[in-house]
């Protein structure tokens, strides 16, 4: 497949900050290395709800990059409420127990107007001006990649009009993905976006996920060849930081409002009285987008006095806290619709040389990943005296100065070895 062109079509793209660009961005830096050359096609305006500008040095200057103008209701909705629905479309939503009116209201618009999502709108000028790209410049391969899942249906109507291989990537499922069931999603909403899903699935060439749970669930429904390629690990070049001298259990990224794990709080707050001096030790960092329903609950607990909030920071800055905090904390929500998902964070957490503290359902295809590369403890929500025991065991491990990870096997988690797979799919 040499000096072959593949044209991307990813929504997420520096400045955006946040985990959807990282995938997309790691394959571009290295698919040359491999002899493909690609052409990365993205939204000329579009409303992240992330910033991270430093990611712009990433790009490399040969890269192609086309762009279109898009059309997003959030733009509109942002003269309205530019708090909620720039939460909204970052993924943190309310808990529906304690939705305002508005809240609901929002939520209801985008589960029920706009299927599969606010970007759907650009489906029909992006086909109209890739079927002439595409043509007048011989590309052979394109490769969507959702979410947002609208740019799988850009993938499925070029594929009716040219002879095209198509991959679509799914960097998270799409009607089982765990905060599908908080759109207030109606009967009709339900169903068309089973049927896109299940159209998506069948015309595709190939499909890629990113973990096994994902790929067992689409085999369910197509016959289409599923390959998982996870997330991985890039080489950052980070200046490496002296450890935090307080023990710091760090959450890094989103902390939605589902993922709030009581069992840690409860098991933080029974520790701070069992243990002489725990208190002067413990540091709870916050970095990324906080929902409010996490904060009040640490608040309930009175762990505020212990709480570093930095809000969000550039990916840069991500990397080096995770180098030097003590712990890191790996939180995902307590239901089987997660199973599959493999937070992105988790790669770069394995090569921090920090152990990782990861709560998750049962099942969870990111804790064979943990337990087989040796970098941290998974746990369920219902072991609360073992993760206290946890917590204990890497404080006395702090207290002697010997808390480590002792990882093995990460090698294959590269981004540069994950691309070697991507590119050996095309080759096929």
């Amino acid at each position: 497949m040499k000096n072959k062109k593949i044209l991307i079509i990813t929504y997420y793209w520096p400045p955006a900050g946040g985990p959807g660009v990282q995938r997309w961005l790691k394959f571009v830096k290295y698919l040359p290395e491999f002899g493909v050359t690609p052409v990365v096609y993205i939204p000329d305006n579009p409303t992240y709800p992330i910033l991270d500008t430093e990611l712009q040095n990433q790009v490399l200057d040969t890269t192609t990059i086309i762009r279109q103008p898009i059309f997003e209701p959030y733009q509109l909705a942002s003269y309205f409420s530019k708090n909620k629905t720039q939460k909204i479309s970052s993924g943190i939503i309310p808990n529906p127990k304690k939705q305002s009116f508005l809240d609901a209201v929002f939520l209801w618009i985008r589960g029920n107007l706009f299927i599969p999502d606010a970007r759907v709108f650009w489906v029909k000028p992006s086909v109209a001006y890739l079927e002439k790209y595409i043509a007048t410049h011989n590309i052979e391969t394109i490769i969507t990649s959702g979410p947002p899942h609208s740019l799988h249906l850009i993938g499925l109507e070029l594929k009716k009009k040219l002879a095209l291989n198509w991959i679509a990537d799914f960097r998270d499922p799409w009607t089982t993905i765990g905060y599908h069931k908080s759109l207030r999603l109606s009967g009709f909403a339900a169903a068309k976006h089973k049927k896109l899903e299940k159209k998506v699935l069948h015309a595709a060439d190939t499909i890629l996920v990113t973990s096994k749970t994902t790929k067992l669930e689409f085999q369910a429904i197509t016959t289409k060849p599923i390959a998982v390629l996870t997330n991985g690990y890039d080489v950052e070049l980070v200046q490496n930081e002296a450890l935090d001298t307080a023990f710091s259990l760090a959450h890094i990224g989103s902390f939605l409002s589902e993922r709030n794990p009581m069992i840690l709080w409860e098991s933080i707050q029974e520790l701070l009285t069992e243990i002489p001096n725990f208190k002067n030790h413990l540091e709870i960092k916050l970095i990324g987008a906080i929902s409010q329903e996490v904060l009040a609950t640490i608040a309930r607990f009175d762990l505020n006095t212990y709480v570093n909030n930095l809000g969000y920071v550039s990916h840069s800055e991500a990397i080096a806290h995770q180098k030097k905090s003590q712990v890191l904390l790996l939180i995902e929500i307590d239901s089987p619709d997660t199973k599959s998902i493999i937070p992105g964070k988790l790669f770069e957490y394995m090569v921090s040389n920090r152990p990782i503290l990861a709560l998750g359902p049962k099942g969870s295809d990111f804790a064979e990943i943990i337990t087989n590369t040796n970098t941290g403890v998974f746990l369920e929500y219902s072991e609360k005296q073992k993760l206290k025991n946890v917590i204990l065991d890497y404080y006395t491990q702090f207290l002697s100065g010997k808390l480590q990870s002792n990882a093995v096997g990460l090698q294959q988690y590269s981004r540069k070895n994950i691309t070697k797979q991507l590119v050996e799919l095309l080759n096929k």
